[in-house]
């Protein structure tokens, strides 16, 4: 539908009824509680954080063109842009390392 949100990591529309969370750019633990935030796919909300620390979105990928020039996050883009727009599934491959 034209009056989806479109989401800013993957430029895929979101479907109401796709799931969906609101990303802070810093994360609320680091000081953005009160900061901006995003609405992406709930699959691509969840790459991010299987990606990136809390300490590194903070310091080095607290916009959406950080995020999208991150390498593991650069190729999941591209692999998610060619699924429809309510595509959800488990994120593929080993979470970071803690």
């Amino acid at each position: 539908m034209p009056d989806d949100p479109i989401c800013p990591l993957c430029s895929r529309s979101i479907p109401g009824d796709a799931k969906q969370n609101l990303h802070h750019l810093v994360p609320r633990l680091k000081g953005g509680k009160h900061g901006p935030t995003v609405l992406l796919h709930q699959i691509c909300h969840n790459e991010i954080h299987a990606t990136l620390s809390e300490a590194d979105l903070a310091r080095d990928y607290n916009t959406i063109a950080a995020l999208q020039s991150h390498p593991r996050l650069a190729t999941f883009i591209t692999w998610v842009a060619k699924r429809p727009p309510g595509f959800h599934s488990k994120i593929p491959g080993p979470r970071r390392k803690r």
